[in-house]
């Protein structure tokens, strides 16, 4: 198979991908989300072309051609999701939207292009899990400081507040002080950011990720951070291989199938009262910790699924 990954420049994600593909033959190249363009053609029987620039000279090509120096994306049998950069609203649409485009023309996007809007947007996965039925932390979001003091007392005056778009656990704080999310939550109404407050769910210092691939569960680990209520390991967690009860199996694929993720990483924490909660799904998850804790080869699972 021919297989375009999108992932940043030196990236370990992409080389690994690389490495565990080559065994079964597939043909893999590193694509950049910011070297894409859509050429789109009027009907008539072409399919319209989704190219990645790799090299253009504009001035010696006619405007209604594409530049020398592309790959037809359309050629591809599956793109692999691993980066979003950072840009602008628009960019971010359009970026979906070409990755939609990409599908209808038959390639296989991991993951598709919904589920990663739904992944990304924590309001949306959030509402999408609730609505299936599935445990989450109670969760108000609005857009002024005002709504947010309502949601602040509502929520039991001990919240955690969320950047919409956000990964690694970057930009989330804690807030137990009235004076101090009253400050916070100007702040963030003054740059015009969507208030995402949840109540604090008090923990025992850890939660557990577990992998999902198409239905089925890869494995799952338990991150530990005694210092922090953020239990990500790119903030210092220290990782451990967990065993999965059936519930949490449960509630993964449940959350995957809510969200339409079809490789997904998902993470569950449990409150005092034990309690167990749907925090998120990340439809663009992170194996290198995983791996090492658990001795799976994720890059390997996906690229046999692929082939087969």
């Amino acid at each position: 198979m021919d297989i375009g990954i999108l992932g940043n420049r030196e990236s370990w994600y992409v080389a690994d991908l690389t490495r565990a593909g080559s065994s079964y033959g597939h043909r893999c190249v590193r694509l950049d989300f910011r070297s894409l363009l859509v050429v789109e053609r009027c009907a008539g029987g072409d399919r319209p072309k989704i190219a990645s620039v790799l090299a253009v000279d504009r001035e010696s090509e006619p405007p209604d051609h594409i530049p020398t120096g592309v790959r037809d994306l359309s050629t591809l049998e599956a793109v692999i999701v691993r980066t979003m950069p950072p840009g602008s609203l628009e960019q971010v649409v359009f970026r979906m939207d070409m990755l939609a485009r990409l599908e209808s023309a038959g390639v296989h996007i991991i993951n598709p292009p919904k589920a990663i809007e739904c992944a990304v947007d924590k309001y949306l996965a959030t509402s999408k899990l609730a609505a299936a039925g599935l445990p989450v932390p109670p969760t108000m979001v609005c857009q002024d400081a005002e709504g947010a003091m309502e949601a602040f007392e509502a929520l039991g005056g001990d919240v955690v507040v969320k950047p919409l778009f956000g990964a690694e656990g970057r930009g989330i704080v804690r807030v137990s002080d009235p004076d101090l999310a009253f400050r916070t939550f100007r702040t963030l109404e003054r740059i015009q950011a969507v208030l995402y407050v949840q109540q604090f769910v008090e923990h025992e210092g850890f939660d557990i990720r577990v992998m999902v691939l198409d239905g089925a569960i890869v494995g799952a680990m338990k991150r530990r951070s005694p210092a922090d209520f953020r239990t990500n390991v790119a903030r210092s967690a220290v990782g451990e291989s967990h065993e999965l009860t059936e519930a949490e199996a449960d509630l993964a694929l449940r959350a995957a199938k809510a969200t339409g993720a079809t490789f997904a990483g998902i993470d569950l924490l449990y409150d005092r009262a034990g309690r167990c909660y749907v925090l998120e799904v990340n439809a663009v998850p992170g194996w290198r910790a995983f791996t090492r804790v658990t001795d799976i080869d994720v890059a390997d699972r996906v690229m046999r699924w692929l082939a087969n």
